[in-house]
């Protein structure tokens, strides 16, 4: 019988946003030394059955950052980077406080501030107001106060007055991924937080991701706009939520700080 190279992984799952165990969003995060057929680390996502999965490499002063969720592989997701980056200063014992990501949303940034880290993403300012199918909010059985979205937008956002509303919301996911967006976010003010959401995206493979650092690059300028404020606090999730804080900047920027759980280490092995 022929030889066989066995390819062995780092593997860490990683609950993002949140300070305890089995809350915020887990992530799965496999360290590469080189990259991979993108058919073997699609499959490596559809494996890990999460939300999303990264995958990073050294790369120039930094490291070059890649995310799949288990459909596909998409431009920007928040709470695998801070996953990563909580990784590479938790369990790789990067030294430097700050952490550069090549994306392809651009350079990304990671920062430790204290016990949070701090994630400089683009933010998506130019928000108006635009026409929904009706059939999207049959699905998601609300009647919307407003809804925005953006030329560079990947979700719709859809404003409701009530968060008992979004609290006991039970999508129809089939409808929704006959859509042709990444997802729909669905927010409100709430009386402990400056704004609560949920995100769905079936038609990315994703029926509910618990908490959305990238749906954050949206939310975080719409909400600073409606309530007059550059700092908020949020809270996203369904039956399993994580808390973030959100600060716009005035070079069209925000910066969402969160932290992060180790809940499992391992192996892959191809």
């Amino acid at each position: 019988m022929a030889n066989q190279t066995k390819t062995e992984i780092p593997f860490y799952q990683i609950d993002a946003f949140t300070t305890e165990a089995f809350g915020g969003n887990p992530a799965g995060v496999c360290r590469l030394t080189e990259w991979l057929d993108d058919d073997i680390l699609q499959a490596i996502a559809i494996e890990n059955n999460l939300s999303e999965t990264a995958f990073y490499l050294p790369w120039k002063e930094g490291y070059h950052l890649r995310w799949f969720t288990p459909g596909c592989e998409v431009d920007l997701c928040g709470h695998a980077t801070l996953a990563t980056a909580h990784v590479l200063f938790q369990n790789e014992c990067v030294a430097d406080d700050s952490i550069k990501f090549y994306t392809r949303s651009g350079i990304l940034t990671v920062t430790r501030v204290g016990d949070e880290l701090c994630m400089d993403f683009p933010a998506i300012c130019d928000l108006a107001p635009c026409h929904i199918d009706a059939g999207i909010l049959e699905a998601l059985g609300i009647d919307a106060s407003a809804v925005v979205q953006t030329w560079q937008s990947f979700d719709y956002v859809i404003m409701v007055n009530d968060p008992d509303v979004i609290e006991n919301l039970t999508p129809d996911f089939a409808r929704l991924s006959h859509y042709a967006t990444r997802g729909f976010v669905v927010t409100s003010q709430h009386p402990d937080y400056d704004f609560v959401s949920r995100w769905f995206g079936p038609n990315v493979g994703v029926n509910e991701d618990p908490v959305t650092g990238s749906a954050h690059t949206i939310l975080a300028p719409l909400w600073a706009n409606y309530l007059g404020k550059n700092s908020l606090t949020a809270r996203q999730g369904g039956a399993r939520k994580g808390e973030l804080r959100c600060v716009m900047r005035e070079d069209g920027r925000v910066e969402l700080y969160g932290s992060a759980r180790t809940v499992i280490t391992g192996v892959f092995c191809l």
